[in-house]
């Protein structure tokens, strides 16, 4: 096992991390134009084939909280860590197959344009966009917080002001990004990571394995006693489920909710949902899709290998003593295997894509903002494009400075964790309506209204009255503070519910009927893909 102490050479890793900056920011310059339509900037001119889509899509899934979280979760808990990777898998073919194609086919630039396609526009557009700017801040939280151990480990830095500092300069990079290559620039930088990130994981993975003979099970056998204090037989056995959320009732009802938060958060994720504006056909989505679910299945297998080899030859205690806690299981098994040069390239492939999702999801925030909420509700869809574009720019810069302060907050937070949260409000205020506008028929504004508000709110409010937040060691407050009266540490096991029967209900006591021939229109759309074309170019 390494030493605490030695954490890699600095110098190596701020090269490193300047060389990956520098390249990513260059590309995005090299293959950035001048903007003259909404559409350039909102979806890179939905040029993209089906297998570059498919890269950027797998770099979008692919957060920080993939490969720092999940493997940290797994070094540390072993099976119950292994649910996120499983969680976060099915939940991928979930979306795939029953969101994904149907809301390219109807949309044009944001989930807002499918939940208003046969709706009321204005208010199904405000519940549609507030979500979504909710969702996209939880969400950065975790890469913010990610970035801030990540480097705090690299540099050896412990003091919690300079982690803040280093957080607001991931975030400068990111409206850097977006400000510059808008959706072609952040694409084209989602699939080169997505490449490094995959191949530096599998490389990471096969050193892994070679020292156990290729043989999963003494991988597994040897990651179990190293958790394992073999005097006292205390520790953390990797390979006995229910290591975390086995203890009382309560924390067993948090694992029921997480699995559900998982595996139907990313079907509501908006910034995932947004890539497949960026192909220009119903065929080409399918072949991202195709690409996506090969890549993120690989990617998910590797993080078993990875998080029992950090158990193994890092060890927990480490893991858990070092700056960033879970999230430095994967560098410190870099620097175990390959020393200080492999760490600090592993490292700039995790900083790199935490830039990249947090660039995605500035993007997709800011274009819900100018274009549901400026064009669409402010405007009556009669805005000029190019004051469109300036609008969504500035809401960036406004994203920008609010994750930087949340960051800062939620910094040393395990964000495979962080995640979780924002999975379990993006199933709740935005699933029940995607599903009941795709598929029912009858459902009407009055129920997507209600769904997506009930389902935002009380998500909202259950986590933040709940252990994630304060009144435990590993709360967001600490101890110390402690508001919590929810008893679980994800809402989804009640705010799914709730949202679903909060659209049913509105839907059933409408006075308005739903227009049921723009209900066939969509239906027709989203299932065939015919007029989705022009739904794009409008």
């Amino acid at each position: 096992m390494i030493q605490l102490e030695s954490y890699g050479n600095p110098t190596i890793n701020i090269a490193v991390f300047a060389i990956f900056v520098a390249a990513t920011l260059g590309i995005v310059i090299a293959v950035t134009r001048q903007k003259s339509k909404a559409s350039d900037f909102y979806t890179g001119g939905g040029a993209f084939s089906g297998r570059q889509n498919g890269l950027a899509i797998t770099g979008d899934y692919l957060s920080a909280a993939a490969f720092l979280g999940v493997t940290g979760a797994i070094a540390l808990y072993g099976y119950d860590g292994l649910l996120y990777s499983v969680g976060f898998f099915v939940a991928w073919i979930v979306a795939l197959f029953l969101v994904a194609e149907p809301l390219r086919n109807t949309g044009k630039y944001t989930m807002a344009d499918v939940l208003s396609f046969r709706m009321n526009q204005k208010p199904v557009r405000t519940a549609a966009a507030t979500s979504t700017l909710v969702i996209s801040f939880v969400y950065l939280l975790a890469q913010m917080a990610g970035a801030g151990g990540l480097v705090a480990l690299l540099l050896g830095v412990s003091d919690r002001t300079m982690q803040g500092v280093v957080i607001g300069l991931v975030g400068a990079l990111m409206v850097a990004y977006v400000l510059i290559g808008g959706m072609k620039g952040t694409t084209w930088v989602q699939m080169i990571k997505a490449v490094l990130l995959v191949s530096g994981a599998a490389i990471m993975a096969a050193l892994v394995l070679f020292g156990s003979g290729f043989n999963l099970s003494a991988l597994l056998s040897s990651a179990q006693a190293a958790g394992l204090d073999p005097a006292t037989g205390t520790g953390v056995d990797v390979l006995q489920p229910m290591q975390q959320y086995g203890k009382t009732e309560f924390t067993k009802l948090s694992f029921l909710s997480l699995s559900i938060a998982l595996v139907a958060g990313p079907s509501g994720l908006p910034h995932v949902l947004m890539r497949f504006y960026t192909v220009p056909t119903a065929k080409e989505a399918r072949r991202s899709a195709v690409w996506a679910i090969g890549l993120v299945g690989a990617f998910f297998l590797i993080t078993l290998v990875l998080g029992m080899g950090a158990a193994k030859l890092v060890g927990q205690q480490t893991i858990l003593e070092a700056p960033g806690a879970a999230n430095s299981a994967a560098p410190l098994l870099a620097l175990h295997l390959g020393g200080e040069v492999f760490m600090g390239i592993i490292s700039g492939v995790a900083f790199a894509t935490i830039l990249a999702v947090v660039a995605g999801l500035t993007i997709t925030a800011s274009a819900s903002f100018a274009h549901d909420v400026y064009n669409s509700i402010l405007k009556d869809g009669k805005a000029d494009p190019e004051q469109e574009v300036k609008v969504a720019r500035i809401t960036s810069v406004v994203i920008g400075v609010l994750a930087i302060l949340g960051g800062i907050l939620a910094n040393g937070q395990n964000i495979a964790f962080l995640i979780s949260l924002a999975f379990a409000v993006a199933a709740s205020a935005n699933l029940p309506s995607i599903l009941y506008t795709l598929y029912w028929r009858r459902f009407t504004t009055r129920g997507s209204v209600w769904s997506i508000y009930t389902g935002l709110i009380s998500s909202v409010v259950l986590i933040v009255f709940s252990p994630s937040i304060s009144g435990s060691a590993s709360s967001m407050l600490g101890e110390g503070v402690n508001f919590a009266w929810f008893p679980l540490t994800n809402p989804a096991l009640v705010s799914v519910p709730l949202a679903f029967l909060a659209g049913w209900l509105g839907t059933i006591t409408s006075k308005k009927a739903a227009d049921g021939e723009l209900a066939i229109e969509m239906e027709m759309r989203s299932m065939t893909g015919a007029g989705a074309g022009e739904a794009l170019n409008h």
